[in-house]
């Protein structure tokens, strides 16, 4: 009885196995483009904000292309990082940010209209904040934080970031 229990355990787990493989598209992990509708945002960037300098940042690939690492350093001192990836379980794009204050956020959304719009806005929840970021013809990035207070009706600037490549 031992033994066909045994048996049976590893013909699960060969299926299972099997089924999975069968489930991912062939080539790497995170090959399709989808996967990399964010990359015109890696990068060794100078960063300001309405002429003026506001800090620095370092985007890099992570894991063959299946995450962005956002290293951020304010031109006060202030640090940050975020991870950025695109999952596929539930379509869309998802940053984590963390920063050297303890402040986090969570954002998540779509690549549209030429621009990847991340928002923590949830159903119920009147304070959140929205990231849009544009790649322009130049070269540049264009990134523009808002923050509502009131559902999303009106959107307030909090930042909005010009990155030029360092």
């Amino acid at each position: 009885m031992r033994l066909i229990n045994q048996l049976l355990l590893v013909t699960l787990i060969m299926t299972a196995q099997s089924t999975m493989a069968a489930e991912r598209p062939a080539g790497a992990p995170c090959a399709a483009a989808v996967h990399h509708e964010f990359d015109f945002w890696v990068g060794d960037w100078s960063v300001t904000e309405h002429g003026k300098p506001a800090g620095s940042n370092r985007i890099e690939r992570l894991l063959e292309g299946c995450a962005l690492l956002e290293n951020w350093t304010g031109a006060g001192g202030a640090r940050g990082h975020s991870l950025n990836f695109y999952d596929a379980e539930r379509h869309l794009w998802q940053q984590t940010w963390i920063d050297s204050s303890g402040s986090a956020l969570n954002l998540e959304g779509h690549f549209t209209d030429g621009r990847m719009i991340l928002t923590s806005l949830k159903p119920g929840v009147k304070i959140a904040d929205r990231i849009i970021w544009t790649p322009n013809q130049d070269g540049t990035v264009r990134q523009l934080w808002e923050h509502t207070d009131d559902a999303g009706k009106t959107w307030k600037p909090a930042f909005d970031g010009l990155y030029t490549r360092r």
